[in-house]
C-alpha cells in the first residue's frame, strides 16, 4: 500500500510493525480497556489490540476513510476484527477527536500515524500530546511511530521525546525493531507515561499469551526497549 507516493505497508513484513506498536504497550499497563487508534487505518493494528481478552472498547480514528476500505479489498487479512463489537472505527480528523476526549477516559492511545508531514505533522506537536496527557488514565501510555532511529533521532526522535515531557508526560522511551520495507530497514516507536516509570507490568501474561503473534514475545519486548550505544549517549546528553 502506497500513499502520497510513500510505501506504507507490506503483507511481508507489517506483522512485525503492528505487533511491535501494540503488544509492547498493553503489556505495559497494568488492566488496559478503553484503547484510542489515532491513524492505522489499514486496521492491522486493531486487529493485534483486541487479541487482548481485557479489552473493552477501540476507537480506530482515520481521517482517509479510503485507507481502510483499500486495506480491507487488499488486505482482509488485517481486517479480521473491523466488526468486533469492541471495535468503532470513525473517518474524522484524530487531532480534533482527541481534543473532545474526556479526561481520564483512556488507557492506551497508539498514534499509528504517517511521516510527520501534511496532516500528520500535527500528531507530533506538544499541543497534541497536552490533549493525550489530559484523556490518559493515571497508569495511561501514549506510543507513537517515531521513523528510523538512524537517521531520525535528531530530527523526530529527541524533539518527540521533548514535547512529551513539556506536555506533562512523566517518562518517555524509544523501543527498537526492524522493518525491512521502511527507510534504512530499522524503526521505532516511542512511549510516554503518567507514572515515573515504563515497566513491563505484565511480564507473566506475556510469557504465557493466549494468542499468536509472529514476531513479539516477552524476550523480544525486553530487548527492543534496549538502547543501542550511539543512541543511548546522545539521549543522555540531553536530559
Amino acid at each position: 500500500m502506497v500513499l502520497d507516493g510513500c510505501t506504507m505497508l507490506s503483507q511481508r513484513d507489517n506483522f512485525i510493525y503492528h505487533e511491535m506498536m501494540t503488544h509492547p504497550a498493553l503489556f505495559s499497563h497494568p488492566a488496559p480497556k478503553q484503547v484510542a487508534i489515532i491513524g492505522g487505518g489499514d486496521c492491522g493494528s486493531l486487529r493485534e489490540v483486541l487479541k487482548h481478552a481485557c479489552i473493552k472498547k477501540v476507537w480506530q480514528i482515520d481521517i482517509d476513510e479510503r485507507v481502510t476500505r483499500n486495506a480491507e479489498k487488499y488486505f482482509p487479512e488485517l481486517c479480521t476484527s473491523n466488526t468486533d463489537p469492541r471495535a468503532e472505527l470513525l473517518f474524522i480528523d484524530g487531532i480534533q477527536w482527541m481534543e473532545r476526549a474526556a479526561s481520564a477516559s483512556l488507557d492506551l492511545i497508539i498514534v499509528d500515524s504517517t511521516d510527520p508531514v501534511g496532516p500528520a505533522k500535527g500528531l507530533f506537536s506538544e499541543a497534541f500530546y497536552r490533549t493525550c496527557q489530559r484523556a490518559l488514565g493515571e497508569h495511561g501510555l501514549l506510543i507513537q511511530q517515531s521513523e528510523s532511529p538512524l537517521v531520525h533521532s535528531e530530527s523526530i526522535i529527541y524533539p518527540m521525546h521533548d514535547a512529551m515531557l513539556t506536555a506533562g508526560f512523566s517518562t518517555t522511551q524509544t523501543l527498537f525493531f526492524p522493518l525491512p520495507i521502511y527507510p534504512t530497514g530499522w524503526w521505532s516507536a516511542t512511549m510516554a507515561s503518567k507514572q515515573t516509570q515504563i515497566e513491563f507490568i505484565r511480564k507473566v501474561e506475556a510469557d504465557k499469551k493466549l494468542f499468536s503473534t509472529d514476531y513479539y514475545n516477552s524476550s523480544v519486548h525486553e530487548a527492543a526497549f534496549t538502547a543501542p550505544e550511539f543512541f543511548r549517549a546522545k539521549f543522555a546528553g540531553r536530559r
